[in-house]
């Protein structure tokens, strides 16, 4: 029997997952680690913490599964988008932390863009139509008109995947959809760097690594010395996997055009792939890792999904993680089912998940979260409902946004599927059937799928014989009734808040 590995470093863990040509489970490990927040709307990690999280992790599920290693054919590496991308010097030593997916300082960077830019070019090479500090390249310009020193000294921005991967083989290759979602400084079109818009940026085109690769193509093999670190054989053939949300896409099986999936972590990834980008909607838009040349990838979501209910569990919830830590159930779990009978629209609560800003579909940096409805007579357990609902409703109005026949299910992954509770909520919500992954394994299986696609060691057909969904959870139509009032005055309370967000902006 064969084997592989994928490999996820994710914004709060790296997890790795060992599976047989049969698309069996052997192992999983995860290390997990925190987000620096220095300031307000500032979110960075060093990359370093991702290197060591991923030789612990994989060396975690070698030892634990008992495989010989040379049974190992390949390794896929996917990461979280790196926004900024780890910025190394010549020596290739980080010069700071990565400013990451999550961080909104590139205010100033924004407005210089749109002030110096044609925007319609812009659009035209990159397929995204909105500038805003989401996106990797005024993360660049932050450093560069912020921290010349730092500047200066960089010689390349890596992808986190890409950075992982070349310590791992010592050669240097970005992903398609890494690189196309930094945003300004990708062809969208030609599928290669954009040296028109470097150029209009001032950003040198020797920061971006030269070589730009589909996900099914080996970068390198593993050296002596990361073999001796990770236990796997030196010469294991590795890829890049590219964004993570995307690797989870194929994980999903999705290998063809025309399948909505809602990836939610940290942040919900709500996306459509395409045969051609999806312009003029707001979307975020990038190539595919799996056939980047011909499928896209086009996203909105929240900023905040399943952050929002982090923050809840970890200042509401002391009582439920004091039980999870005495070897009870599950903090969120418990929270989830403690709240299941609490009827749709939480006894009039509405929450806007915008705890962090938010990105598409509504690219505002100054948007705020919001509990609305509040009175004496609600609890705890309200609260946390009327959270979970607000994580659906973000997911609905990128539905919406998408405008598009989704078929007759939409998938559903990551963490919130561990609350079938919180399923049904989103079947409800949306009034689609939902249907999740029977592993939660969702970019790590993708890394499986495509490291086992680039090695020969999978085809096509093997991939798509494995049963990687669970059956479909139909949504309730008397609750779908009553979420379609309180979506509506979800979407209401923003557009009557939105000035008075941005006012507190000003007075913080």
């Amino acid at each position: 029997m064969k084997y592989l590995i994928g490999t996820d470093v994710g914004t709060s863990g790296t997890k790795s997952v060992l599976m047989d040509t049969n698309g069996q489970l052997i192992a999983q490990s995860l290390v997990e680690y925190d987000v620096l927040t220095p300031k307000p709307l500032w979110a960075e990690q060093w990359a370093q913490v991702w290197l060591d999280a991923t030789i612990k992790s994989i060396k975690m599920v070698i030892d634990q599964s008992g495989v010989n290693p040379t049974d190992i054919n390949g390794l896929g590496v996917s990461a979280l988008y790196g926004g900024s991308g780890v910025p190394v010097d010549a020596d290739g030593k980080e010069v700071r932390p990565t400013l990451i997916w999550m961080d909104r300082r590139a205010e100033n960077e924004v407005a210089w863009v749109k002030a110096n830019l044609d925007l319609d070019r812009l659009s035209h090479i990159t397929g995204n139509d909105v500038v805003d500090p989401y996106y990797g390249y005024t993360k660049m310009l932050w450093i560069k008109a912020n921290e010349p020193e730092n500047w200066a000294k960089i010689k390349q921005l890596l992808p986190p995947d890409t950075f992982i991967v070349q310590h791992l083989t010592g050669q240097t290759a970005v992903n398609h959809s890494a690189a196309g979602n930094i945003g300004g400084v990708y062809d969208i079109n030609q599928h290669t760097w954009s040296d028109e818009m470097l150029n209009a940026l001032g950003i040198p085109r020797t920061m971006m690594p030269d070589r730009l690769v589909d996900a099914t193509q080996i970068v390198g093999t593993i050296t002596d010395e990361a073999a001796t670190a990770t236990g796997l054989a030196a010469g294991t053939p590795v890829i890049v996997g590219g964004v993570d949300v995307g690797a989870a896409n194929v994980g999903m099986g999705v290998l063809e055009p025309g399948r909505f999936v809602a990836a939610i972590g940290t942040s919900m990834n709500a996306a459509l792939v395409s045969e051609k980008p999806i312009k003029g909607k707001g979307l975020i838009v990038w190539p595919y890792p799996y056939h980047s040349e011909h499928l896209n990838y086009n996203f909105s979501g929240s900023a905040t999904a399943g952050a929002i209910t982090k923050w809840f569990r970890d200042n509401f919830g002391e009582m439920e993680v004091a039980q999870q830590h005495d070897g009870g159930k599950n903090a969120y779990a418990a929270l989830s089912e403690a709240a299941k009978d609490i009827p749709a629209g939480s006894n009039g609560l509405v929450v806007l998940p915008y705890f962090m800003g938010e990105r598409a579909p509504i690219w505002n940096s100054d948007a705020k979260g919001v509990i609305f409805g509040l009175s004496l007579a609600h609890n705890k357990l309200d609260v946390y409902h009327a959270f979970q609902e607000a994580v659906a409703y973000a997911l609905r109005h990128s539905i919406e946004l998408m405008d598009q026949d989704l078929g007759d299910y939409i998938i559903l992954a990551g963490g919130v599927t561990q609350s079938p509770e919180w399923v049904q909520m989103f079947a409800d919500v949306t009034g689609y059937a939902i249907r999740t992954p029977i592993e939660n394994a969702e970019a790590n299986l993708g890394d499986v799928m495509l490291a086992g696609l680039a090695t020969d060691t999978l085809t096509v057909d093997d991939v798509q014989s494995w049963q990687v969904l669970g059956p479909k959870v139909e949504p309730d139509s008397a609750k779908h009734a009553i979420y379609n009032q309180y979506f509506e005055l979800y979407r209401k309370l923003y557009d009557d808040l939105s000035d008075d967000m941005s006012t507190l902006t000003k007075l913080i």
